[in-house]
């Protein structure tokens, strides 16, 4: 199956890595919306005009499913791809994130990290009353400039992570799909004490469970070999890895360099038109 995901840059190829990761023969379509990053200070209707045309492009490129690899795009238009798309499975970021953050705390105190327009949605808070959800408008500007690890990060993290630790907040949501790659900063601040629930993570095992669901208990043990993530057996034998598609709005250097350092391969980048 072909799978369409889509960000407003760079964010989205966080959860690509764990799709790749979880569905080796799948092919990947990929779309970042360089050229109108980034979502999260927007107005929800704004972006969700945006997603409706990010969804239109992947499924003229033959996607058969669209993953919203964006928070912000999952909090304001989960509704409107599904009734513009009914016939197409669409999967959204907030709700498996929110399940396995409700699955590991301990204390029931539970935090979430995200943008202006995701916190100011409620799409988090809805699904669990009391939760601390904080805005981070600085993190996604930071990520698609590259500093990953730079002492300016390190500060601004400190400052936006302060109250979490004074709540005794157990279990955090990276409530942006751009925040793995703060993953490390994230940790050294909050301590290891806090859970951190990743929003890429827990999307990739919904696709994988709806593209190749369990097996029966009953089949167990009939076949245990794994499939290699570069070559896997089909029924006329061998066949290659799937070629994934990479496409942005707007090409930058920075963006090819950053994506083929996250997902540790060469990519053909190439823009596109909406």
């Amino acid at each position: 199956m072909t799978i369409g995901i889509f960000d407003s840059g760079l964010g989205g190829l966080t959860v690509a890595k764990a799709v790749m990761a979880a569905l080796p023969r799948e092919k990947i379509i990929y779309f970042g919306d360089t050229a109108r990053t980034p979502y999260g200070n927007k107005p929800p209707e704004t972006v969700a005009g945006y997603a409706l045309q990010n969804a239109k492009f992947l499924l003229k490129k033959k996607a058969q499913m669209i993953v919203v690899g964006c928070n912000t795009a999952s909090a304001v238009s989960g509704l409107a791809l599904r009734k513009e798309f009914p016939s197409v499975p669409i999967f959204e970021v907030i709700t498996p994130a929110v399940r396995e953050a409700l699955r590991r705390t301990h204390n029931g105190r539970i935090g979430v990290i995200g943008t202006r327009t995701t916190v100011q949605s409620g799409a988090y808070q809805k699904w669990c009353r009391g939760i601390n959800a904080r805005e981070c408008p600085l993190f996604v500007p930071l990520v698609e400039a590259g500093r990953l690890v730079h002492p300016t990060t390190y500060e601004v993290a400190e400052q936006y992570l302060a109250p979490f630790q004074r709540a005794q907040v157990d279990t955090l949501i990276l409530g942006c799909t751009h925040y793995p790659w703060l993953k490390g900063v994230i940790a050294d601040i909050v301590g290891n004490r806090v859970q951190l629930v990743d929003s890429a993570e827990t999307v990739a095992r919904e696709v994988q469970q709806f593209i190749t669901p369990p097996a029966s208990p009953y089949l167990k043990g009939r076949n245990d070999q794994s499939d290699s993530p570069l070559k896997v057996r089909g029924v006329r034998g061998v066949m290659s890895a799937p070629k994934h598609e990479f496409y942005v709005s707007k090409k930058t250097p920075k963006f090819q360099e950053l994506a083929e350092k996250w997902l540790g391969m060469s990519i053909n980048l190439k823009a596109a038109r909406l």
